[in-house]
């Protein structure tokens, strides 16, 4: 009898005491909701960012913004150079922007973004299909 007792409670123990890991990641809409939180006009936006003769786009699934050229554009710059094979790489990134409308004389995309927060830097994937290149 009391072996049986000692064969549960080892088992309840064993059970109880399991570790649960939890990886962490960067979630967009717990980002989206802190930037509305915070009220300060600043919104999480992941997509490809590029800058290329001394032009930068930010290009999301649906819409594609010119981006400010500024000191926080260039430290996304430096991060992002790790991961480009050539000058025209777009490497995914997620960011904390200020988004707002190009003015009437400006040449570009109607909206425009500033960078304000680097968030995450990733590998660009190499497999996809989408690039076409043209050889001489």
């Amino acid at each position: 009898m009391l072996k049986n007792i000692l064969i549960v409670l080892l088992c309840t123990l064993s059970f109880t005491s399991c570790k649960n890991e939890t990886k962490t990641e960067v979630n967009l809409e717990e980002n989206r909701s802190k930037s509305y939180d915070a009220n300060d006009g600043f919104v999480t936006m992941r997509g490809e960012f590029v800058y290329f003769d001394d032009a930068a786009v930010f290009q999301t699934a649906t819409e594609i913004y010119g981006v400010v050229v500024d000191e926080n554009m260039h430290k996304l710059e430096e991060q992002v150079k790790a991961f480009k094979e050539e000058p025209t790489d777009m490497v995914p990134v997620t960011v904390r922007v200020r988004k707002f409308e190009k003015t009437g004389t400006e040449e570009g995309w109607q909206y425009r973004v500033e960078i304000k927060e680097i968030l995450k830097v990733e590998a660009p994937n190499r497999n996809k299909e989408d690039v076409i290149k043209l050889g001489n």
